[in-house]
């Protein structure tokens, strides 16, 4: 590495590494080069999305040492980048994270910019919406700024996951807004009911379980496995949501590519699969109203 002088080299250095490693991504990045780009301007305090200017500076001794530490931990641990950086980021959000916690990664999160529009005509009307395997709670903070007028639940089995999720709420200044409760789904909600009620669970079935990656090995299990289906938590949710979401309330739910599961679980529901840049087939709607009429 003492061989090393520039960003470019650096840069050309990761990526070679990264391949020969045979490392995975998916946690932020999908490809050596922009996971190479994100450790060498995070590790130099540069700005995530500027690299050009920066390809021709020489870096430090100091900055080498430090850089060097960072990949060869990546390359070596097989831990994903964000596990390192303790950041995880959702469109312009950031999000504290480290292994008690899921890395945060969703289709909803695609989604909630829009107010998820037109099956929400006017978030105003959004008052009390929950947040069910909140995780780092992430979905969490993004429901709070896509209905300010809204105040949250936020929901984990997990008490090492509320804990993250407790630093997450309070660096975006929203104690007063999200309630982060430890409960198995709906299980401590005592006379709750909803407007909203979205909820990324574990859905990687036991068979997925078993050929994921070293990277993915670092997240909390109980955070990814769903059964044999991978729909344990998804039934759960689906079965008792009536209970909980009020008169033309929505019950939106990711599970990854798993609509031909989750359609023959559930042959009478009228889901709603809402499409997504890169997914038409990760997350369904459905009404409170077309719940209680396909059971």
């Amino acid at each position: 590495m003492h061989e090393l002088e520039t960003v470019r080299d650096w840069l050309r250095w990761s990526v070679t590494r990264f391949t020969e490693a045979g490392l995975s991504f998916g946690h932020g990045t999908d490809n050596p080069w922009d996971e190479a780009v994100y450790l060498v301007l995070h590790a130099l305090s540069l700005p995530l999305d500027r690299l050009e200017p920066f390809l021709d500076a020489r870096l430090t001794q100091v900055e080498r040492a430090r850089l060097g530490e960072l990949l060869t931990r990546r390359i070596e641990t097989r831990v994903p980048s964000a596990y390192l950086t303790h950041e995880a980021w959702l469109g312009d959000f950031r999000f504290y994270v480290d292994e008690r916690v899921i890395i945060p990664r969703s289709f909803i999160a695609r989604l909630l910019p829009d107010g998820l529009e037109p099956w929400i005509p006017d978030p105003a009307a959004i008052r009390e919406a929950l947040d069910l395997c909140t995780g780092s709670g992430c979905l969490a903070i993004l429901l709070a700024h896509a209905y300010p007028d809204a105040d949250v639940d936020a929901v984990d089995l997990s008490s090492d996951a509320l804990a993250v999720a407790q630093r997450n709420v309070a660096d975006f200044g929203l104690q007063g807004r999200i309630n982060l409760i430890r409960s198995d789904l709906y299980a401590n909600l005592v006379e709750k009911s909803y407007d909203l009620v979205i909820s990324n669970p574990p859905y990687v079935t036991d068979r997925a379980m078993d050929a994921l990656p070293p990277e993915y090995r670092h997240e909390p299990a109980m955070a990814l496995a769903g059964g044999d289906d991978g729909l344990d938590a998804v039934r759960g949710i689906v079965k008792d949501a009536p209970r909980f979401l009020n008169p033309g309330a929505l019950l939106v739910v990711e599970v990854g590519r798993g609509r031909a599961a989750v359609e023959g679980a559930f042959p009478r529901m009228p889901f709603v699969w809402l499409e997504t840049d890169d997914a038409e087939d990760a997350v369904f709607a459905i009404a409170r109203e077309d719940l209680v009429a396909g059971r």
